[in-house]
């Protein structure tokens, strides 16, 4: 915590604490007032809902409501029809939360809440519904009306009283992340730091991209945020996107190159120093990027049948060079317009994504299914448990069950974190006794229930207000607020009180150990399936003809990679070496410029990359760790020396920049290439 912060940053979790205890009261006294029936949902929902950031509260308040209300309308239609058969409603319910279970996994954005709350409401209202559903109708509009109370006022509070907007929050990341970046080129071109060092910037480059992307999801429902900061946010996003991978690829061609050839070749050396400096210079003394372009343009060599190693790989670095200057201007060029409020669709930019700036992530859909088919299951059980024994307060059981195997089922080990939540829900539970049947009882007014109820609560926002306890603080606040149970009336029983308590722990645990079985693989296994999904994307990206856009293809291949990094202890030694290096990532990208560059090339040039890139696709399918097959670099030789006599210069240079990238990520410490006609120069 730094002390030049502003007073709101430096206490913003107290703040955060206060604001979210003056929401919930607010719903709870409105919700006493409209004689709700369950006023402490409207209470439960604040703490539910509410986040440090007033656009991560109004995009998970909306969708909230659009989850509740899709959950309330299919318990209206399955509980009346299949009430005569109990069993067949429990499964109608526990398919259904499995079902909305893996469309949520499947979305991985914001709008995943809407799919896991449609399915979790469903048992929520469901189950305790059986012994009235003649009222079922009733209880889930007054439980859609308590849910949209707590959220209005969450929403309201979050919004008026001390905002916080995710834009300053992005834009900070963002200005953190491309000063990591500059630092990172710099370092690159000139040579500077060991690789350990430049490795390691490259990874935390890549985790912290994803969490922007994570973050950013939320912009467009912050009502405080101006949309051309929206806009532009995005678009330097893009080049976020494509900056990583083109500084990876410089790393590697300057390795190709080597100090030897770099000192036969002092302008080129000059180059890339004028270039860092350039990179470097503040705002505003830094010089348009044309002259660097022109640099650049004055070492490129036409290339011919006998051009050497050397030559083919300068060249390739200088296309890279270029991207990255491109690259730099424009990022450079949309944080100036963004700190004065330009629109930035009148930008003149370089780069132009052909996908635009929607997200692409990483799905897994195998690891859904298990998660779906563990929550069914463990519904199913506790349904089984529940009917079985004719327990009257039985049905606390499935419906825990079902919101713990939801909230946890992104997680590696997620019966490591449904067992947290329920040490905590003991807490809560010994904490709702407490005030149920030792300070309650002797409380007529709503003030002071105010004030007894404000410390406990206070410390929950406190919690959740910070990231590393967030979610012990929710897993409090919200199993408090619910089995608290605050009506108008006094009228709790600790009989009915106990066995409520029992069966909802009883949910927990069974949600629990089949986790344990359904997921019981671990970070290991996930760290693998990530691997070979990327190996396959790759595959798929060789096999398909035509144009496609680098940018979609990098975000999808860098989520992937901020996933794996995460993970990189269960990795081995091969493929942490390429997530180091960010080998698929820029395989891929120089595939799509291959492809690309099909569009301009003779037939004859393409029929050979068109072997080359089959060959490739069965290489990356088949892919099991270590080498690839000689057969494929071959090939890659192959189609080399066809290019680089092609015609067509603007297709060529896509083409070479293509071979070069797959031939020096695939085989590294191959032999350098050979022309046909004279000696080429070892890299």
């Amino acid at each position: 915590m730094r002390a030049d912060e502003p007073f709101l940053v430096r206490h913003a979790d107290v703040i955060f604490a206060l604001k979210t205890f003056a929401a919930s009261m607010l719903a709870l006294v409105i919700a006493f007032a409209m004689d709700l029936p369950r006023p402490y949902w409207a209470m439960a929902t604040v703490y539910i809902t509410s986040q440090p950031l007033a656009g991560a509260t109004s995009s998970k308040a909306f969708f909230r409501v659009m989850g509740t209300l899709v959950g309330a309308t299919m318990t209206v239609a399955l509980v009346p029809n299949l009430i005569d058969a109990p069993e067949l409603l429990c499964l109608a319910i526990a398919l259904w939360v499995g079902l909305c279970l893996y469309l949520s996994l499947l979305d991985g954005t914001p709008r995943s809440y809407v799919f896991m709350l449609a399915g979790y409401t469903v048992a929520l209202i469901g189950f305790p519904s059986v012994s009235e559903p003649g009222a079922i109708f009733d209880t889930a509009i007054a439980r859609v009306e308590e849910i949209s109370l707590g959220i209005i006022c969450a929403s309201l509070v979050s919004t008026i009283v001390f905002p916080r907007s995710v834009a300053p929050a992005v834009a900070n990341r963002v200005d953190a992340w491309l000063s990591d970046a500059q630092r990172l080129s710099q370092a690159v071109l000139l040579r500077q730091g060991t690789s350990d060092m430049r490795r390691d910037r490259r990874l935390k480059l890549a985790t912290d991209i994803v969490e922007i992307d994570t973050l950013s999801t939320h912009l467009a429902y912050d009502r405080l945020t101006d949309r051309n900061a929206v806009t532009g946010l995005g678009e330097i996003r893009l080049r976020m996107l494509m900056l990583l991978p083109v500084i990876a690829s410089l790393e590697d061609r300057l390795a190709a190159l080597g100090e030897e050839a770099l000192r036969r070749q002092p302008e080129l050396k000059r180059l890339l120093e004028d270039l860092a400096q350039w990179i470097a210079s503040d705002v505003g003394a830094r010089q348009p990027a044309e002259p660097i372009r022109a640099m650049i343009a004055e070492r490129q060599a036409v290339l011919d049948d006998s051009a050497s190693w050397e030559r083919i790989i300068t060249t390739s670095l200088l296309l890279r060079l270029r991207e990255l200057a491109d690259l730099s201007r424009d990022c450079r060029v949309l944080s100036e317009a963004i700190a004065e409020s330009r629109n930035v669709s009148t930008l003149n930019l370089a780069f132009r994504s052909e996908a635009g700036a929607a997200p692409v992530r990483h799905r897994d859909r195998g690891l859904a299914l298990w998660s779906a088919a563990g929550a069914a299951t463990a519904i199913l059980i506790c349904c089984a448990f529940w009917i079985g024994t004719g327990w009257p307060d039985g049905a606390s059981a499935p419906m825990m069950a079902a919101v713990a195997c939801s909230f946890f089922a992104a997680q590696d080990e997620p019966a490591r974190f449904i067992r947290s939540f329920g040490l905590w829900s003991l807490v809560a539970i010994v904490v709702v006794a407490i005030y149920l049947f030792a300070l309650v009882p002797a409380i007529s007014h709503i003030e002071v229930l105010i004030v007894a109820l404000a410390p406990t609560f206070l410390l929950y926002g406190f919690l959740i207000g910070r990231p590393a306890t967030a979610g012990t603080g929710m897993a409090l606040a919200a199993n408090t607020a619910t089995l608290l149970a605050l009506q108008s009336t006094y009228s709790a029983d600790f009989a009915s009180y106990a066995n409520s308590a029992v069966a909802f722990f009883v949910g927990v645990v069974i949600a629990e150990l089949v986790t344990r079985i359904a997921r019981g693989v671990g970070a290991e296994w996930v760290a693998h399936r990530l691997v070979l999904s990327s190996w396959k994307t790759l595959a798929v990206a060789a096999e398909r003809r035509g144009k496609h856009d680098r940018a979609e293809f990098a975000g999808l291949m860098l989520h992937r990679l901020g996933l794996l990094v995460q993970r990189i202890a269960f990795l081995s030694e091969s493929d942490r070496r390429d997530a180091d290096s960010l080998v698929q990532l820029r395989i891929g990208i120089n595939i799509i410029d291959l492809r690309r560059a099909r569009y301009g090339l003779a037939a004859t040039t393409i029929a050979v990359i068109d072997d080359m890139l089959d060959q490739l696709a069965i290489a990356c399918r088949n892919h099991a760790g270590g080498g690839m097959p000689t057969e494929l670099l071959t090939s890659v030789d192959r189609a080399l020396a066809k290019a680089v006599t092609d015609s067509n210069d603007s297709a060529r240079e896509d083409a070479l920049i293509g071979l070069v990238g797959i031939r020096r990520g695939l085989f590294p410490d191959a032999p350098a290439y050979r022309p046909r006609t004279g000696e080429s120069v070892a890299a």
